[in-house]
């Protein structure tokens, strides 16, 4: 039976197809990352746990660089932002996620904000030179404001988070327990992004990354759309630096670097930029290449830049593109010539 004809009767049904088959997917992936701890040995989950950290900081980026079309080379700004914030909290009031996960959402939603608000006048190459100049001047600051943030050295002793409510105490110390925390973290992030990206602010968004200046004609306040973009995207790269730091227990100012923000703008664009899958995809290549390839080659950091020369100059689109190049390429291939229609 056909996909159309279960379609049909689905509808009859009052089930839509493409809802079922949403949400089926969205069964399996949360099947997967639950079983993933039971069949994976230690050093892999550890793996997993950078992949799916990682993943919500592309993600985030992405919502930029995808969606609105805003190249950013300072994006780590925020996810060093992030993983101080909660180094602080941690080593001092407290490492409940109740309380950090909040603090850090705000604290980098209004770095975000006031960042967005003197960048965002600009576009092209004069936004990605002030989004990596500032990211650079908070990496400065973080190694020589030593009495606060540890200099060079950074934070250390950072403890592992846990959840406490009304006498309950859940803790993640455990690699196990804190991938499950990840996991969680991941597939709400995912969501979350999900229905900003289909929702009309999202296809604003688009809107603005095709024309901009249509949309302003059209009566959008573009600036506004793009700022609140900013935000949305620094607090999630936050949150990815709060887990990030959790995970290595410190906190260093390397993860303000531009490499780090060059990384993730990696992994977008070889994932394929404009959709939330491609974010992920690129996350785990680029984080699970280098630990494989390196056991087998030295100079593993050449392999991973003709990878990503390859991707720029034969698959622009990333690997969701190159799917795509393959299924438009089977339709034309099936598609009746002139010949066989007789004409």
């Amino acid at each position: 039976m056909s996909n159309s004809s279960i379609e049909v009767k689905e509808r009859r049904l009052g089930l839509p197809f493409s809802s079922l088959r949403g949400s089926a997917i969205h069964l399996f992936l949360v099947l997967g990352l639950s079983l993933l701890p039971f069949v994976l040995p230690r050093y892999i989950l550890s793996l997993a746990i950078e992949v799916l950290l990682f993943a919500i900081f592309a993600m985030s980026l992405d919502l930029l660089l995808g969606y609105t079309g805003l190249v950013s080379f300072g994006h780590a700004a925020f996810f060093g932002l992030g993983g101080y914030l909660v180094a602080f909290l941690a080593r001092g009031p407290s490492a409940n996620l109740l309380i950090t996960v909040p603090i850090v959402l705000i604290g980098t939603g209004i770095a975000a904000g006031i960042i967005g608000y003197l960048v965002l006048r600009t576009r092209g190459i004069y936004f990605l030179m002030l989004t990596l100049a500032i990211s650079q001047m908070l990496f400065g600051l973080a190694v020589k404001w030593t009495a606060v943030t540890g200099g060079s050295d950074g934070l250390s002793g950072i403890p592992r988070p846990h959840i406490s409510l009304a006498g309950l105490s859940w803790e993640f110390d455990s690699n196990v327990r804190f991938y499950y925390l990840v996991a969680l973290a991941f597939l709400v992030s995912w969501w979350t992004l999900r229905r900003f990206v289909s929702s009309p602010f999202g296809q604003t968004l688009r809107g603005v990354k095709e024309n901009e200046s249509r949309m302003r004609a059209l009566g959008y306040n573009t600036w506004r759309y793009t700022l609140a973009a900013f935000v949305i995207a620094g607090a999630f790269g936050g949150l990815s630096g709060l887990l990030f730091t959790h995970f290595n227990w410190h906190a260093a100012p390397e993860s303000l670097y531009y490499t780090v923000s060059g990384q993730v703008m990696m992994m977008v664009i070889i994932g394929g930029s404009g959709t939330l899958i491609g974010p992920i995809l690129g996350a785990a290549l680029v984080r699970l290449l280098p630990s494989f390839a390196s056991t087998y080659i030295d100079r593993w950091q050449t392999l991973m830049g003709l990878i990503f020369m390859a991707f720029v100059l034969y698959a622009p689109g990333g690997i969701i593109g190159i799917k795509e190049f393959y299924q438009r390429r089977t339709r034309q291939l099936k598609a009746p010539t002139s010949e066989d229609t007789g004409k």
